[in-house]
């Protein structure tokens, strides 16, 4: 698929977050979004303070570009021979399985991070659970019930210096993504074909899970694999919104975040509270 007519329709999933005040990501810095009392416009910040960047629109690389076009080629050749998506339509490909997953990724991490000039040597996907511990990352991330590699691939895409782990039990389904990581040239990326409950736990700061079957079973399982003061992103639907917060007590959800050119689909992330 050609690399403009990806970023025309991916480009109203990359709009500005409008609201930086409730970003999905804690920042040390004060909160500047609200004025100290007296203090006029123009007036200097207090020490240590950082003024807030208006927000402008995302721009994919036109290295984004062409991993996403490489990706949905592999995507639609494996396609042919197991069931890695109902979905056919290449342009619904990106706007559904892409658009979604860079929505969540410009929340997670609303950063575009720069891509190396020069493709890093290919690691061997098959590594333990540990090292994505140990990993100096800028945040160790795994997308449980990965599937076809959604939204944990295309993060990657966005944010390349995260620790990306996907999880996904299907033998057949981790074979294919093993192969896009290869072909995409990543670097610390670990594909567990195992099931989440084998894991251990608190190993992650963000965990993300989007299309699985068995949703309220898996809950738990995703949110055991968050590290204390961690994410859990979920990509659902709003009629599956009730079932997670009923499910997982412990979880402070943020308002859902409705993605576009979707009536009922939303982002909905929420931060685990420490057992008392």
């Amino acid at each position: 698929m050609h690399p403009a007519r990806i970023a025309e329709l991916l480009q109203p999933f990359l709009s500005p977050i409008q609201n930086p005040c409730h970003s999905a990501v804690p920042s040390p810095a004060p909160n500047l979004c609200h004025s100290e009392p007296g203090q006029r416009p123009g007036e200097s910040l207090p020490r240590g303070a950082r003024r807030r960047e208006p927000a402008v629109p995302a721009v994919l690389s036109a290295t984004h570009l062409q991993s996403i076009s490489t990706y949905i080629d592999i995507l639609q050749h494996w396609n042919a021979r197991i069931n890695l998506t109902a979905i056919r339509s290449e342009e619904e490909i990106v706007t559904r399985h892409f658009g979604e997953s860079l929505f969540a990724a410009n929340h997670l991490f609303p950063k575009i991070y720069p891509v190396p000039p020069v493709p890093p040597v290919v690691k061997d996907v098959d590594v333990d659970v540990a090292e994505a511990r140990s990993l100096k990352a800028e945040a160790r991330l795994a997308d449980l019930g990965s599937g076809a590699g959604f939204p944990g691939i295309p993060i990657k895409l966005w944010a390349p210096n995260i620790a990306l782990t996907l999880i996904e039990s299907n033998q057949k389904k981790a074979t294919f993504l093993r192969e896009v990581a290869r072909a995409l040239t990543f670097t610390d990326i670990n594909i567990q074909n195992v099931r989440a409950e084998t894991l251990p736990p608190f190993t992650f700061d963000v965990v993300t899970v989007r299309a699985v079957e068995r949703f309220e079973t898996i809950l738990p399982a995703a949110a055991r694999l968050v590290a204390p003061a961690g994410r859990l992103a979920l990509l659902i639907s709003s009629s599956q919104q009730e079932a997670a917060r009923s499910t997982l007590l412990n979880v402070t959800w943020d308002p859902p975040i409705p993605i576009p050119h979707s009536q009922s689909r939303q982002l909905i992330i929420g931060r685990i509270e420490p057992k008392k």
